[in-house]
């Protein structure tokens, strides 16, 4: 309405001249068939109006004057009168004033004269609507001063009353901000923790392999049974320290997790010893696994450090000593809080612990809250366990009563138990298929590198060695394309998943074993699939069924070049 122009003059013919000249400008031109008519739409809102002599003699006294006066502090309503100028009658001049804002044009007018007038006068009611919403901001906003006010005096008011006690509460502000920094700065320290353990764990990891495949070396070179006895406690001790590893990896962030179909009963049962470890000798353990199969797709990873923090939580709780206990089980779950409604494994971590006061108990999830003393926790712990469950698609649930201990419940979604897998091919068959194979091993470590070159050349294969991946690249243009590549994935310069895109380009689809102590899932999954990768520290055995499957198609006539 506000962009609409109201004509109003008795002849049709100026009626019409006035239209087309509001038209023209892009406007709405409305024609009104009466005075009370154009007064209705003026009330309504209207740019401006565009009138001739003889319609002021038609205008509604009374009702004209009592709108113009009415009119707000920000509205001067705009005439456009086309008069002639020999007819100005005394009683048109005093119409003309009676109306204030007016634009008389001389009848007849040039269209270009008339076409001008008419913009002036929009414009002019353009700047007042402009002036009413910058008014009615400005209200707006004295509206809302007015009201903050207000509620500055009532608090000001209410804080003088409660000025005996303004001290301790400043006091416990101050201890409040100290405590946000100190879990700043813990928070940090473990940043920096995590970055030197995602190191030495990945130098270490690379210690353990050439060990592990020396070992498994020994054992094959060497049937002797006293050789057989040791070389086994050896991996079992080197199999330990690739769960360490692991974990520091995991803590340190530097290995991608990845969810997996889990069995939680056998991943619970292989950290017995690592629990009992980490709450100490004052501290029974006891697991009641459920008898049933529990089977989950989660990070086995993420579940070995949750149940430690939850297992460090609860000692620190237990400092007399005490028992905690980790359950297994399935729960029947209607549908609530966001999870779907179905069979959940539920893990269960309860102590006998000092509790928690009911006070804090709904805090106890979130980030850099702890109970424990300034300097002794980040307050990351249980956050961790939380954010876990809730991204494994289950949730997790705490339970504490002040002297009588906590429960923490863990829910994951169960899914059925897998099918058997099948057995590794016998090894008389992975040397048939690996003799007189080329092989092209990129791995940085010269210790690693050469332990994999041994390994594969126990099976029959010839083996070409390259110290990263640009070396690899030179190998693949000076000699014949390989039957098989194993590529190390963090490498100085270019990463595996880089080496191997660079490969097929180079010469084709070759077959790619991925070995790998971490690596991110997501490129790694883009170039290969997750089946090619071999996590370090792996066995002779590994190798050689991944070796197997990987030549197997070329064997059997199939498209050598598949990615496995």
């Amino acid at each position: 309405m506000e962009r609409r122009v109201l004509i109003h003059a008795p002849e049709p013919v100026e009626a019409n001249s006035l239209s087309r000249a509001a038209r023209g400008l892009g406007l709405n031109a409305v024609a009104c068939s009466s005075m009370s008519v154009l007064l209705a739409h003026m009330q309504e809102g209207a740019a401006a109006a565009l009138l001739t002599g003889p319609s002021l003699a038609l205008l509604p006294d009374a009702d004209l004057r009592s709108w113009l006066s009415a009119q707000p502090a920000w509205s001067d309503f705009p005439f456009v009168v086309l008069m002639d100028p020999a007819s100005h009658a005394p009683q048109a001049t005093v119409r003309l004033r009676e109306l204030g804002n007016v634009v008389v044009v001389d009848h007849p007018a040039c269209e270009e004269t008339l076409t001008r007038a008419i913009h002036a006068a929009v414009r002019q009611r353009h700047r007042q609507y402009t002036m009413r919403q910058q008014i009615e901001q400005l209200e707006a906003a004295r509206a809302e001063v007015q009201r903050l006010n207000t509620g500055l005096e009532a608090r000001i008011a209410e804080r003088t009353r409660e000025l005996a006690g303004a001290n301790d509460r400043l006091t416990a502000e101050i201890g409040e901000r100290e405590r946000a920094q100190a879990a700043l700065l813990q928070a940090q320290k473990m940043e920096a923790v995590g970055r030197l353990t995602g190191g030495i764990a990945h130098d270490f990891n690379n210690l353990l392999h050439v060990v592990q495949m020396n070992l498994d070396l020994l054992g094959r070179i060497s049937k002797e049974a006293k050789v057989q006895e040791i070389s086994g406690r050896a991996r079992g001790a080197v199999a330990k320290g690739a769960r360490l590893t692991s974990q520091l990896l995991s803590f340190s962030r530097k290995q991608s997790l990845l969810p997996r179909l889990s069995d939680v009963n056998a991943l619970i049962e292989g950290m017995r010893e690592l629990i009992a470890v980490s709450v100490g000798s004052a501290v029974r353990v006891e697991l009641a696994l459920d008898p049933s199969p529990c089977w989950a797709v989660l990070d086995a990873s993420q579940l070995e450090m949750a149940l430690i923090n939850l297992a460090v939580n609860a000692r620190e709780a237990m400092a007399a000593g005490g028992v905690l206990t980790v359950r297994t089980g399935h729960v029947q779950r209607e549908a609530a809080g966001g999870l779907p409604a179905g069979d959940y494994v539920a893990v269960q971590v309860q102590d006998t612990g000092a509790g928690i006061p009911a006070g804090v108990l709904g805090q106890v999830f979130d980030p850099f809250f702890t109970t424990k003393p300034l300097g002794s926790g980040s307050g990351l712990g249980l956050s961790q366990v939380y954010g876990f469950a809730r991204q494994s698609g289950g949730e997790a649930a705490i339970d504490s009563v002040e002297g009588q201990g906590t429960r923490v419940d863990l829910l994951f979604p169960a899914v059925a138990a897998p099918a058997a897998d099948a057995l590794p091919p016998p090894e008389a068959e992975v040397q048939a298929l690996a003799a007189g194979r080329s092989v092209l091993v990129v791995e940085d470590d010269a210790e690693v590198r050469r332990v994999i070159a041994d390994s594969l050349a126990l099976l029959g294969c010839r083996v070409i060695q390259a110290a990263d991946g640009q070396q690899g690249l030179e190998v693949l243009g000076a000699q014949a394309r390989p039957d098989l590549m194993v590529v190390d994935y963090a490498m100085p310069g270019m990463t595996g998943a880089e080496f191997i895109v660079h490969a097929r380009q180079r010469v084709g689809a070759v077959p790619v074993v991925l070995a790998t102590g971490y690596a991110d899932m997501a490129q790694v999954g883009r170039v290969l699939g997750t089946q090619s990768i071999l996590i370090k520290p792996f066995e002779i055995s590994a190798l050689a069924a991944c070796v197997a499957q990987a030549l197997a198609p070329a064997a059997r006539g199939g498209n050598p070049g598949t990615l496995h």
